[in-house]
């Protein structure tokens, strides 16, 4: 793919148009007020068949996945799926999917990431690991932004290290289960209806050799506390919090899988692959808006009698953000290929894209703000607010310094 189609053009215009209408205005409550994101991205969903389409979508795999099980056929794990083939179909709702992240990042990355948690990460963790009553229970209304989702792995001790420091527990209580522990930085958090908790299996054996089990759990159980949101840096568009869990009880029906074989880590591992893939989407919508902020303050700001576009200096730096975002729009053209041959990243290269699409984004923001001078770090200038969400592009979903060990141990045949 080397450009957007007719079509692929007709949307994005038509998500400029809602953007415009119905996220602008909600700009300054959002970012610098209380009010969560959620019913602006309901109407979004809403208005563009996303809903819909989830709906038809869901309803085809639960009817496979029930045809199967009457079959007598058995389920497939993920890690068994063989790769598919070629489907450009799927390369087109690839492009369909990753056209609204890139246009309402460029007002706001952290809607989207409420949106791609809930949607997302957390929908799909149960999609992809859950049985059929779960998923019939707790993922479609998920994936139609009904409910809100939360996908609480990270704790107070154990960012990086997210399985090798994990204090949460599971014990065993008859029939059931009572969890405890403690998860920060959970995105929806404060809001969140449905909640994958991660957590180890206490059997009083080593805690380096537990289990890892996932649980879902919702909103209002005894023992169960959310935080209120708490104050960041960025990204004021994602509501964050701290989940707090003290013996909450459980029945085996909130296991996901309902056994305790189901491997946690590698439904974990296949998350982080594509809460990294989604960056560089999010990346392009940042650095599309950074150029077009610059190359329009650098025609109309006049210093020396000039504007200041006619230095060579200014056009240096116009010239490092469109060689940037050239490079991540051909990342995000990978991705859509990838799809539409019936494949995807792997780790190490989602890792990769992530790793890339960060740094590229966060150089162009920070000279964005400098190009802007003085208003650059004015609240009323945009840049001053994508710089600031473009910093969690290398902290959330991993590390730039996670990405750079997973490429590495890769490389090396270590990962």
């Amino acid at each position: 793919m080397i450009e957007w189609s007719e079509m692929h053009l007709a949307i994005r215009d038509a998500m400029r148009r809602f953007i415009e209408a119905e996220v602008v205005p909600k700009m300054k409550d959002i970012e610098h007020g209380d009010e969560p994101p959620y019913d602006v991205l309901r109407r979004m969903v809403a208005t563009f068949g996303i809903k819909d389409m989830a709906e038809a979508r869901f309803a085809h795999q639960i009817a496979k996945e029930k045809a199967r099980t009457a079959s007598g056929t058995a389920p497939t794990r993920p890690e068994e799926k063989k790769p598919r083939g070629p489907n450009p179909e799927a390369g087109n709702e690839m492009a369909m999917r990753l056209i609204p992240v890139i246009e309402l990042c460029k007002y706001s990355p952290g809607m989207v990431t409420a949106l791609g948690v809930s949607m997302g990460l957390t929908a799909n963790a149960i999609l992809s690991r859950g049985t059929i009553a779960q998923k019939e229970r707790w993922a479609l209304p998920l994936l139609t932004l009904d409910k809100i989702g939360a996908w609480a792995i990270t704790e107070p001790g154990s960012g990086s290290d997210a399985f090798g420091a994990m204090k949460s527990s599971a014990r065993r209580d008859g029939d059931g289960y009572l969890l405890s522990g403690s998860k920060t930085f959970i995105t929806n958090g404060p809001y969140a209806d449905t909640i994958v908790f991660i957590c180890k299996l206490d059997e009083g054996n080593d805690a380096k050799h537990r289990k890892v089990l996932s649980f879902v759990l919702d909103r209002g159980m005894p023992g169960l506390v959310q935080s209120k949101a708490l104050r960041k840096m960025g990204l004021h568009g994602s509501p964050t919090g701290e989940l707090f869990l003290d013996d909450v009880r459980v029945g085996k029906d909130r296991l996901l899988g309902e056994t305790e074989d189901v491997p946690a880590r590698s439904e974990a591992k296949d998350t982080f692959t594509s809460e990294r893939t989604g960056v560089a989407a999010m990346a392009l919508g940042i650095v599309e808006q950074c150029l077009r902020l610059c190359v329009d303050y650098a025609k109309t700001r006049v210093q020396f009698g000039r504007p200041i576009g006619e230095f060579q200096l200014i056009q240096l730096k116009l010239a490092k953000m469109e060689v940037a975002r050239m490079n991540i729009q051909n990342l995000v053209f990978r991705q859509i290929e990838l799809a539409a041959a019936g494949r995807s990243l792997t780790l190490a290269e989602a890792s990769a894209c992530k790793l890339y699409a960060a740094q590229a984004t966060m150089d162009v923001c920070i000279e964005a703000v400098q190009l802007f001078g003085g208003n650059g770090y004015m609240a009323e200038y945009q840049v001053e607010q994508l710089c600031r969400d473009a910093k969690v592009l290398q902290i959330y979903g991993g590390t730039d310094e996670i990405q750079i060990s997973q490429i590495a141990r890769s490389l090396m045949g270590a990962a």
